[in-house]
Parts: structure tokens; C-alpha cells; sequence
């Protein structure tokens, strides 16, 4: 199941810096799935980028199964969502939140995603 989240339109300044010079919208979807052989629930991300030049491009990017706690992923599309994170961008991003959560717990420190 896909439930969206949120959706934002890149900022203009910035695109006319990059020397881009058409709107990019980015949408943030929660995917749910429950496996058969478990009784718990999956979460994943799914991004998607479009791009509305002459033709509509669009991209997009899934990682299914991230965690089973629903308030880490709903930390981690806020934090996604809040920095522009883009498809192309979303599982090396993914990686990286992983790697500190489990950084800050084996040294027990507070992380909030």
C-alpha cells in the first residue's frame, strides 16, 4: 500500500542557479507491506520526480522494507521531504540515516532520524 505524504516544488532560485528553467515537483509516499510469513508490518519510501519541461519527465525511486516502526520511517520522510531529496539521491540517503542509527546506538547516544 502507498500512502503519500507530502510533495514539494523545488525552489525556483535554485533552479534558475543550476540553470534549470522549469518547474521540478518532488512527491513522498509511506509504502506499507505486510509479508505473509510475518505478522508485523514493512516500511518503505518511494520518491518521485517530476519534471515539467516540453515533455513531462518523471523518476522515481522505491526502497521497499526499510524498517517495521512506523515513527522512524515517518522521521525519516520528514527529513527527506525537509532536505529535496530526489530519487536519484533517496537510497544513498537512506544508507547514511541507517549507518548513524546504528552508529548512535552501539554508542548509545540519542539519534533522531
Amino acid at each position: 500500500m502507498k500512502n503519500f505524504f507530502g510533495s514539494i516544488f523545488i525552489n525556483r532560485d535554485e533552479l534558475l542557479e543550476a540553470g534549470i528553467n522549469y518547474p521540478i515537483k518532488v512527491e513522498y509516499y509511506k509504502i506499507t507491506d505486510e509479508p505473509e510469513k510475518e505478522n508485523k508490518l514493512l516500511y518503505g519510501i518511494q520518491v518521485i520526480k517530476t519534471e515539467y519541461k516540453d515533455k513531462i519527465g518523471v523518476e522515481q525511486n522505491r526502497i521497499e522494507h526499510i524498517t517495521n516502526d512506523e515513527s522512524e520511517i515517518i522521521k525519516m520522510l520528514s527529513l527527506i521531504k525537509e532536505n529535496e531529496v530526489t530519487p536519484i539521491g533517496l537510497e544513498d540517503v537512506i544508507i547514511e540515516i541507517k549507518k548513524l542509527q546504528t552508529l548512535a546506538k552501539s554508542k548509545k547516544l540519542s539519534y533522531n532520524t
